[in-house]
């Protein structure tokens, strides 16, 4: 598995241009000072602009699928621009994959 490591600088989207958020953290790992996100940390998507059928119908969360030979933290996989990801609607139909920019360069094997 190799990526980026996503960290708290690390720029997500939904795949509508909607801000991605972290509501909270609980990693205690630094990167270059930055703390690095990890599979229990909780993501809302801010601003997404997505209409279906004339009714705005925007992502509002993320759940991230990790690999299981993925880097963990506190027992915690991290995150990587590569881990499988899905951005959801209230409905919890599927919108897409979200998008990271950004983050520091890693290789994990």
């Amino acid at each position: 598995m190799t990526g980026n490591l996503i960290d708290a600088t690390t720029g997500l989207q939904c795949p509508h241009g909607g801000r991605i958020v972290t509501a909270n953290s609980s990693s205690t790992v630094l990167v270059d000072g930055r703390a690095v996100r990890t599979a229990s940390d909780a993501f809302t998507v801010v601003g997404c602009p997505l209409v279906i059928d004339s009714t705005r119908d925007p992502c509002l969360t993320v759940r991230w699928n990790p690999p299981s030979q993925a880097v963990l933290v506190d027992g915690v996989p991290v995150l990587l621009d590569s881990t499988d990801g899905q951005c959801f609607g209230a409905n919890l139909v599927p919108r897409g994959r979200p998008v990271a920019r950004g983050g520091s360069g890693v290789s994990c094997r």
